[in-house]
């Protein structure tokens, strides 16, 4: 059984009251392990029919099933290559179905690695609006990145930077913001025991003044009338609570929405708690909604700091090394991609060649910001010719793709391109072609004389 230390079930046992016995018998169980299907690649009802055991699922999404305990290695499934799904705890979900966001809105995940609620907030907004994904420790961002990647999302902004930095710089720009603050982490004491022996109060306190800081940064970028959901996956009242009540406190015009969601438990403020019995590891999330109406202002007004900006004199992109033309570039686009699927917003930047989402024309300057990736990477100039992107094949859809080989997720060459190995194709198949499982790209690689030669990234691969 996992030690608790006395200090931390002290601090707790107000909180559960009569429930606190069953919260500690949950510590005798195995965790609970789920998966999310992503909806811009597929159908809940298509992958459901793919899985190799029984949907049961989450109360905290309709888009998530429990992962039973015999089940492993999900990670090297070729759905999870293709982006069918994002192996997700349970309870995590409940913070982006608080959130609701809803197709065309502006939506800034401000602590967004590894990027599980990011992907869920992009199926939500199927390609529609934008979403801003930031992660401040770089490293933990590339995998931010590299997930937005593999499930599609093709209207995403990636960004490196401290909160109060970035939302300074993103001021009045968002309809909803989600700031799911680094915590204590006490509902992971189940997946992580050692976690557990290295509780403190000190930490908590810590975590408590670090995460109103971001919180008070989030309501910057905010729209008037915008809502931000703020969560964490720990159960201290200091944590939780106390942060949201020193933030309404310093911030009137804020108040929390009550939307009474099936799951967890409310507090009396309205806000929902998650313990396992709940049937989740542990999650804390409330809506916050600014009081005001559009016009007003809450920090600065993104379109007024985009009109100012306008007058100014802006930096130039940098140039390619080789000088490319715009009808070059869309004649590449048209030899890989039917009807232009990620639209027609290019932009080349360092030899790399850009889609841009359509609502970025709307943000201020990106040079401004530490960004990673803005919309889809379509190719890099090389030695005057183009070479195409992993990114823009897993962004599209087979229909979208001039040349598709598309593989059952039994077929053994699904797996042995999956390792950087050739398979046998079509000879009717000349050039560039994606690679689909089920339907769902994964990849790409150069069609010559019936063989596939691979172009599935290193880093990537099975071994």
């Amino acid at each position: 059984m996992i030690q608790l230390l006395p200090d931390f079930l002290n601090e707790i046992k107000p909180i559960l009251k009569s429930d606190f016995q069953k919260f500690i018998e949950c510590y005798d169980r195995e965790p609970f392990r789920g998966l999310r299907v992503n909806t811009i690649k597929s159908t809940v009802e298509k992958i459901k029919g793919l899985l190799d055991f029984p949907w049961e699922q989450v109360p905290f999404s309709s888009e998530g099933t429990y992962i039973p305990e015999n089940v492993q290695s999900l990670g090297n499934s070729p759905l999870h290559h293709c982006g069918a799904f994002y192996i997700q705890e349970p309870s995590a979900m409940s913070a982006v179905t608080l959130l609701n966001p809803q197709q065309g809105d502006c939506v800034l995940d401000l602590c967004a690695a590894p990027g599980g609620k990011s992907t869920q907030i992009a199926s939500k907004l199927n390609g529609k609006g934008l979403l801003w994904s930031n992660e401040i420790v770089k490293s933990r961002a590339l995998v931010l990145l590299s997930n937005i990647e593999r499930m599609g999302v093709k209207n995403a902004v990636v960004s490196s930077e401290s909160p109060e930095s970035l939302c300074q710089k993103l001021a009045g720009c968002f309809d909803k913001i989600l700031v799911d603050a680094p915590c204590s982490g006490e509902g992971m004491f189940r997946k992580e025991p050692q976690a557990a022996e290295h509780w403190s109060r000190e930490h908590v306190i810590a975590c408590a003044a670090r995460q109103l800081n971001i919180l008070e940064s989030a309501k910057t970028a905010l729209k008037p009338g915008g809502t931000i959901v703020y969560s964490t996956c720990t159960f201290s009242p200091e944590e939780n609570e106390g942060v949201v009540e020193s933030f309404l406190k310093n911030n009137p015009d804020f108040e929390i929405t009550d939307e009474n969601e099936s799951f967890g438990m409310k507090t009396e403020q309205g806000a929902v708690r998650i313990f396992p019995f709940h049937g989740g590891e542990g999650h804390f999330a409330v809506k916050l909604r600014h009081k005001g109406s559009f016009g007003e202002s809450i920090g600065f007004d993104c379109v007024t700091m985009n009109q100012k900006q306008s007058k100014r004199k802006t930096k130039p992109l940098k140039k390619p090394a080789e000088e490319i033309s715009r009808e070059q570039i869309m004649d590449f686009y048209d030899s890989l991609f039917l009807s232009r699927p990620f639209g027609e917003n290019i932009s080349v930047i360092n030899d790399k060649i850009l889609i841009m989402p359509e609502a970025i024309k709307n943000f201020p300057a990106l040079d401004k910001c530490s960004v990673l990736r803005a919309g889809i990477l379509l190719g890099e100039i090389k030695k005057g010719r183009i070479e195409p992107a992993h990114s823009a094949f897993m962004a599209a859809h087979k229909n979208d793709c001039v040349n598709a080989v598309d593989l059952p997720v039994d077929d053994e060459r699904i797996l042995t391109y999956l390792k950087g190995g050739e398979i046998e194709i079509s000879s009717s198949l000349k050039g560039y072609t994606a690679v689909c499982c089920e339907g769902m790209a994964t990849g790409f690689g150069k069609a010559v004389g019936g063989t596939l030669k691979n172009k599935y990234p290193k880093g990537l691969r099975l071994l």
